[in-house]
């Protein structure tokens, strides 16, 4: 039986060939995203060893929420680490936000991972954690040194003039050196510039303090007992780690983190293997009846059902192992082509070797095999009930009329239970519901899949009489060949739906969701332009001052955060408030006032959402008590109650009351109203009055929509693209099914060419009966996906203001439009093959 099975292996050899090519790319996602996965977390491991090579121990400061002056580690207390026994030298660190401008002006490198810290020679003049290429570390405050990958991206060379913007106004810095650095944030595409210690002290805290410390060991030094000694010197704001530990805490989190990436990357190809299934069932199932005279001989001779289905196993092993092979090559190519495909996203990967371990060749040569001979094993079963009478029929088995009423009533179980959950998750909400729209989602598609073959005649029905109509004979038998074997186009179908289920339910929830984000900022905003920090930092004040005195600016008012304590201050019962612009907050933004009014702000007094009034009884004319966060006491009245708002966040109040009780008010947003719109010169009038500062995003009314509803297009880009493996597969299976439907059909094809059936309405026969398997499977899709997009929806609904279901129609129609595509393309080959069938060797073939 194992030398039947081989020799209808290669006696098949074209016809598995799509079989292979479903196996092969689902091995290859497999082992692809398991090499990519381990390759990069041993990467980033050595590099996150390489940083603390050097380092025995580290430790980091955290702002001290009851005493700001208190926080940081000062000059004492490093020196006084830096004389203890087995310490060889004690570097103090401060770091922030820093942005460098290119030769264009713009921002180099992603803005958030963008930083600026300082440069801490020892006593040798270096700084262990830099290696200079070219030049020197910066020894005034007019000087900075840049890391190696910014300076070659900004074209410049030491002793250059380089704009550097910091959380302040941009300026200008002499260029004194060039290093290359392990630093997270280079590596992560992001710049890193290095000051004076004294000038990076004053930026980015306070002068005589560091947030971090790095302790390096001298020859023979145990860290742990420098760790134990330096401990009791730290303040209440600070703690220690010897660098082995954290270098094994931080490769923890990157492996956590691949983790995520990895279980990603294999749920898109569990689906592309999935959608493999229907391909690999199909292409035995039609191998087996076109044996059918075949096995019924070998049943005749002796052969057991047993062996029967084990020929069929071991064939689709053979087929499997094969795909299996060649796909763990390709997936190690994807792993490569992955690793430097990153580099788009402004991403540096460290270096490293290619990591192929035992896992991914394991599950290559697992899923291969075991995932072909699942696929097979119901087609080698039915194979092996093939009775011996059967070999007195001399053609390949043709398609029965046998009852489908239990596969029907399982489907529609399978279906109404289904739907009945993704009702009831919709109902629900929340988790809870999401939960119960998976379950019901899963058990929804089964039952789909289940009811396919029957649902192929009535659907395909209604739309045959447009194929008469439009294509003649043609169309007529494309029609009733694409409902010949329901079970068949069933399959191909399903394959297809399966892909496009997916595709649009996340497409429904996209676009609906991005159109209320689009409704919210329309709705919401009346300001021309939004101004924040490329880098999600805080703007300073000076933006503020620059802003407000800029050529055609009409209002302005910044969104500054500024926490209050209510009530006694033993409470510990805290108010989020925003400062704000009296007179300038209702004309950038829409803020609906339903008792009170806003200009009452400009009198010293605070507009209160409408539900913090509920929630605390307050109304327009009442006193509130509060605690400052410098300490001072105060009282505020309520001026204004107003409706919330998604822009806005508590109490409304003066910037001037903010700024009396905070030095450094932190801005993250200011939304600017300016004479005459939006429009280029106005856009260069702001960008003007902040310096051309490359730190700060100057953002219009599309920019805006774009800040906050732009990732949802950019990630269903990326699923599409992982999802796109599904639906390659489903395109193998279309042209599969119509490969074998053409090889069953060979007498049939050939007795239409002999009677007058010309090779075009040939090849226009086969061509409409692939556009009509794969529109059918299509429809099918899109159906259920705008049902599980909805449902989905519905559980989010709550969360987001203005939430209303879209429909995409135009992304449905290229849906529709590439499934239709994907029959002509899937035809080419068969209908090439049915078209040049000699009629009568095709006559007379059994």
């Amino acid at each position: 039986m194992f030398r039947t099975a081989l020799r209808n292996v290669l006696a098949h050899k074209a016809r598995l060939l799509m079989t292979v090519l479903a196996v092969m790319l689902g091995v290859a996602f497999v082992s692809g995203t398991l090499v990519f996965a381990d390759t990069l977390s041993n990467a980033f491991r050595n590099q996150s060893a390489k940083s603390y090579d050097n380092v025995a121990v580290a430790v980091t400061s955290f702002a001290d929420p009851n005493d700001a002056d208190a926080s940081g580690i000062s000059q004492k207390h490093l020196d006084r680490i830096g004389e203890l026994d087995g310490v060889a030298a004690a570097y103090g660190r401060v770091s922030g936000f820093a942005g460098v401008a290119g030769s264009d002006g713009k921002l180099i490198g992603a803005g958030w991972s963008n930083k600026g810290s300082n440069f801490a020679p020892g006593k040798d003049g270096k700084d262990p954690a830099y290696t200079f290429t070219d030049g020197s570390g910066p020894v005034k405050d007019s000087q900075i040194a840049l890391d190696k990958e910014s300076v070659d991206k900004g074209k410049f060379k030491v002793g250059d003039k380089v704009r550097v913007a910091t959380n302040g106004p941009a300026k200008d810095y002499t260029l004194s050196g060039v290093f290359t650095t392990q630093d997270g944030a280079v590596n992560a595409g992001g710049s890193l510039v290095l000051f004076d210690t004294g000038l990076a002290q004053k930026q980015y805290l306070k002068p005589g303090f560091f947030t971090d410390v790095t302790v390096t060991a001298a020859p023979g030094a145990d860290d742990a007992a420098i760790l134990k000694a330096l401990t009791p010197l730290l303040p209440e704001s600070a703690e220690a780690s010897t660098g082995q530990d954290l270098a094994q805490k931080q490769a923890e989190q990157i492996e956590e983190g691949m983790s995520v990436l990895k279980q990603i990357l294999l749920g898109f190809a569990a689906i592309a293997l999935f959608v493999g299934i229907f391909l690999i069932s199909n292409t035995f199932t039609m191998l087996v009846a076109q044996r059918t005279k075949e096995i019924a001989l070998m049943r005749a001779v002796g052969a057991s059902r047993k062996q029967i289905t084990r020929s069929v196993l071991v064939e689709a092993a053979l087929v499997g192992l094969a795909a299996a092979a060649v796909g763990f090559l390709i997936g190690i190519g994807l792993a490569v082509g992955l690793r430097s495909g990153m580099a788009a996203f402004d991403m540096k990967v460290p270096a490293g070797p290619l990591v192929i371990g035992a896992s991914p060749v394991i599950a290559a040569l697992s899923v291969g095999v075991l995932i072909t001979m699942l696929a097979a094993w119901l087609p080698g079963r039915r194979a092996a009930k093939i009775p011996p009478v059967a070999a007195m029929n001399s053609v390949h088995a043709v398609a029965t009329a046998k009852s489908l009423v239990l596969r029907n009533s399982l489907g529609s179980v399978l279906t109404a239970g289904g739907s009945a959950l993704i009702l009831g998750g919709a109902a629900a909400e929340g988790e809870t519901g999401r939960m119960m729209i998976a379950g019901g989602a899963f058990l929804a598609l089964l039952g789909v899949i289940v009811l396919i073959p029957m649902l192929a005649r009535p659907v395909i029905a209604l739309v045959r009489p447009l194929l008469i109509g439009a294509f003649g004979v043609a169309g007529k038998l494309a029609g009733q060949n694409a409902v010949r074997n329901p079970r068949r186009t069933g399959a191909t179908a399903s394959a297809l739906a399966i892909g496009l289920t997916l595709v649009t339910g996340l497409s429904v929830l996209g676009v609906t969701v991005g159109e209320a984000i689009a409704k919210t900022t329309t709705d919401n905003i009346r300001a021309d332009y939004m101004v924040m920090m490329a880098g999600a930092g805080g703007l300073d004040r000076s933006a503020l001052d620059a802003l407000e005195k800029a050529p055609g600016v009409s209002a302005v008012s910044p969104e500054q955060d500024f926490p209050f304590q209510v009530g006694n201050a033993k409470s510990q019962d805290y108010e989020l408030a925003t400062g704000v612009t009296p007179g300038g907050i209702d004309k950038v933004l829409n803020v609906p006032v339903v008792n009170g009014s806003l200009a009452t702000l400009a009198q010293g007094q605070i507009a209160v959402p409408e539900d913090t009034a509920k929630e605390r009884g307050w109304k327009v004319g009442d006193s509130v008590a509060v605690t400052f966060n410098d300490k001072k006491k105060g009282t505020l009245k309520v001026g204004a109650v107003y409706k919330g708002s998604d822009f806005l966040s508590g109490v409304l109040i003066d910037t001037k009351i903010a700024n009396a009780h905070e030095a450094k008010p932190y801005i993250p947003n200011i939304f600017v109203k300016m004479d005459g719109g939006e429009s280029a010169a106005n856009e260069k009038a702001l960008i003007d009055a902040l310096g051309g500062n490359p730190a700060i995003k100057v953002m219009d009314q599309q920019d805006i929509r774009d800040q906050f509803g732009g990732e949802i297009n950019v990630m269903l880009n990326i699923l599409y693209g992982l999802l796109a493996m599904a639906l390659i597969i489903a395109v193998l299976g279309v042209v599969n099914t119509l490969a074998m439907s053409v090889f069953e059909r060979q007498q049939e094809i050939g007795m239409l060419r002999a009677i007058g059936l010309d090779r075009r309405r040939v090849k226009r026969m086969v061509r409409l009966e692939a556009v009509v398997i794969s529109l059918f499977g299509a429809t099918v899709g899109i159906v259920l996906g705008s049902f599980l997009g909805w449902a989905i929806g519905e559980t989010i609904a709550d969360k987001i203001p203005g939430y209303e279901l879209v429909l995409p129609w135009d992304r449905i129609a290229i849906f529709l439009a590439l499934a239709g595509l994907v029959g002509v393309l899937a035809s080419l080959w068969p209908a090439r093959s049915a078209a040049r069938l000699n009629m009568l060797n095709a006559i007379k073939t059994e």
